[in-house]
Parts: structure tokens; sequence; C-alpha cells
């Protein structure tokens, strides 16, 4: 990535320093992560800040009442490895009555200290040196990583655009007797797209005459627009016993600051999940769990309108881009919109984002960073947050259609 990735590579001093201090990388060819970078730079620049999704108001009151309350009455030690009772349970309850699964909160259900953690612990439980793991691109970029620590392999399946489609049978034909487990994420970070059933009925016969173990990231399983249904594997008895389900407090209550997330698993899948997450984070914040648990069983219309909470911000961002050079397709779920920009710049979408950052003072996220295959610079497209107030989407709409 041009100048970005130069910025978030250690520096050649930095490089001899470990060379001297014989210290091998296990993540040689990482750098800091984009998201970093960019909040960064946008702090530098005074520029609007529509890159990191994370939103510029605080959670609801009710809930910040109760992590205050727990804060100030005694709740402030260990809670159990596998997250408090109380909030186990209330995720069971959701999860059945959203998805008609049944979750053993006992033995099915972990908090953990984010979604990052959750998908860390997933994959480390299953992949084994030289297994074969398979994402879909653009990938969520803490995916690989995570293979690479476990001596794994990722195998990539490029989604081109504007529709973003998983190749079903790019897919089949990557699968080898070392494929190990596939990574799915709907609603889809970056570009926006939701699962449709025949991706689920595609997923379900590779399943099950490959065996395959499936990490599901379903962080934004309650943003999801235009009266879409979350396909959460939870819903699929065959795919919920092969699964890991993953999902995130942060993303549905506005506080992604307070790192809590959870994964969903049968019992034997969790046993191995839970061995490794008791040697990563061991337990989560205390009092937060606390809140967290009577919001989401007193207050369940929260996360059951959050999807219009959204849309209208989505229509509102894209209605006020209209006048724009950009292409916008208006996205199906999360929080993320991506424009086209190939009416008024045939730059690369890496040099794009650090100029408008700089120069217009609006920093974006360049999509084609989420590609393994560098061919994928040819697409011009960036991301754009827009969980935001609604007068921060204005601003930023302003400055885009100043283009």
């Amino acid at each position: 990535m041009a100048d970005s990735q130069a910025s978030s590579q250690p520096s050649s001093k930095a490089s001899s320093q470990q060379s001297e201090q014989g210290l091998q990388s296990k993540l040689p060819e990482v750098g800091t992560t984009i998201f970093t970078v960019m909040s960064a730079l946008a702090a530098e620049e005074g520029a609007l800040n529509l890159s990191q999704g994370f939103p510029d108001f605080d959670g609801p009151p009710a809930l910040l009442e109760r992590v205050q309350y727990y804060l100030t009455h005694g709740y402030n030690q260990y809670p159990p490895m596998m997250g408090i009772a109380a909030l186990r349970e209330a995720i069971a309850v959701k999860v059945r009555n959203l998805y008609g699964a049944d979750p053993d909160p006992d033995t099915d259900i972990t908090i953990t200290s984010g979604g990052t953690e959750a998908l860390f612990c997933a994959i480390a439980a299953v992949v084994q040196p030289d297994d074969e793991v398979i994402v879909f691109d653009p990938a969520y970029d803490s995916y690989a990583p995570v293979v690479t620590l476990q001596g794994g392999i990722t195998r990539h399946v490029a989604m081109s655009p504007p529709a973003y489609r998983v190749d079903w049978d790019r897919v089949a034909d990557l699968i080898t007797p070392r494929t190990r487990l596939i990574i799915t994420n709907t609603p889809h970070n970056p570009t926006g797209t939701v699962w449709a059933q025949d991706d689920i009925e595609a997923l379900r016969t590779l399943v099950a005459k490959y065996g395959l173990y499936v990490l599901a990231d379903e962080v934004y399983e309650h943003i999801i627009f235009d009266g879409l249904e979350h396909v959460s594997l939870c819903r699929y008895p065959d795919l919920f016993e092969r699964s890991f389900v993953v999902s995130s407090f942060g993303k549905t209550y506005h506080t992604t600051g307070w790192k809590i997330g959870y994964c969903v698993a049968p019992a034997a899948l969790t046993k191995e999940f839970r061995k490794i997450h008791q040697f990563v984070t061991f337990t989560s914040n205390t009092p937060v769990q606390h809140g967290l648990a009577d919001f989401l069983r007193d207050h369940p219309e929260h996360h059951l309108e959050l999807g219009g909470f959204y849309q209208q911000k989505r229509d509102l961002f894209c209605r006020l881009l209209e006048g724009s050079r950009f292409d916008v397709a208006p996205s199906a779920g999360t929080y993320f919109q991506l424009l086209g920009y190939e009416r008024f710049s045939d730059e690369l979408d890496t040099d794009l984002a650090l100029r408008l950052t700089r120069e217009a003072k609006i920093a974006s996220i360049p999509v084609s960073i989420f590609y393994e295959d560098a061919a994928a610079e040819r697409y011009r497209v960036l991301r754009f947050c827009f969980c935001k107030d609604d007068e921060t989407l204005r601003q930023g709409a302003e400055i885009l259609c100043g283009l």
C-alpha cells in the first residue's frame, strides 16, 4: 500500500535491532493495521475520520447506567473464565428467539474480549501446522495472520465488485485433503454485502462432503437492511455442529471500546475454544458483563431495531451523495458504504485514500488492501463508515460532493 504501508512497517533501524537481538518475526510481512494507520493520519491531518468503524455517539443510557451500577457496587473482581452466567444465559435466549437454536449457556457459549479474541481462539483451536483455511477476499485483516501463527496456510477466494458474490465453484476447486476451515463473514466487512440462502446451501454441501469446520464472523448480525434476514449459522443444525459463531456487543451497543464479544459453538468445539481462551485473556471486564446481561435481558428492542436505526443513516449518507461523482450502491448490511470513484480518478485506492485525507480532510479505507491478489489494485473503491451522527455524515458528504 504505497505510503501507508511504508508508514506501518518497522523502520530499518528497528529491523536492524531485531536482527542484532536474534529475533525472527512470526509475522514478517505484517505491519500496523490499516485502521490504525488511517485513524492516526486523520488525527494528524485534522481530517474527518470515516475510516475506522466506531461510532461518534455513545451507547444506550440505560446500558451505561447498569455498567456504572456494577462498577460502583463491588463487581470488580475476576468473573468466571467462560463469562458470567447471566450474560451467557441472556445470549442463549437471544439466539433461541432469533435463530431457533438452543445453545447451553454452560457448555456452548463463551464471553471474550471482543470479537477479535473470539476469532483468534476459534482459529487456534482447530488449525494445525500445514492445515489450509479458506477466506473470501476482501477479507477482514485479522484472519490470515492468526492462521499463519498456527502454522496454517490461507487460501483466498476473491470476490469482485460490484456484487462481491462468492464463486462456490472456485471454493470447491481449492479444497484439498489439508483443508480444515472456512471463514465466513456476513454481513460482510468491508463490502457491506449479505449472504443469501443459496450461499448457505453451497456451504452446507461442502461442509458435509469434506468434513470441514466453519468460523462464522457475524459481528454485524443485527445491522442488516431492506427487509433482508441474517442467515446465521445458528439457524442450521448441520452447519452449527461444525461451527464457531462469533458476535460482538461493541458493534451492537455502540461501545466498541469495551471489547466484549462472544462465541457460540457446540460443546465439543467450545471445550477446545476455551482451552485457548483461558491462556489468551482468561476472562473479560466484570462490571461491563453484568451491565450487558441486564440490558440484553431487559431491552431486546435495541438489537431488534438496530437495522432500522442504521438504515436511516445509510439512506441519509447515500442520498447526500447523489450529486457526487461517486458510484453509490447502498450497502445491504454493516455500517460501511463502498464508493466507486472511477468517474473522477484513476489513482490506486491506496493513493487516493491518502490524498483525500491530506488534501480534502476526509479519511477512508482502501478496499484493495483486503485482497491477497495485487490485481485488486485495479478496483477503484473506498470504504466509508456511516456509524456517525447525522451532522458528521452531512459534513462528510459535503466534502465528497465537492471533489
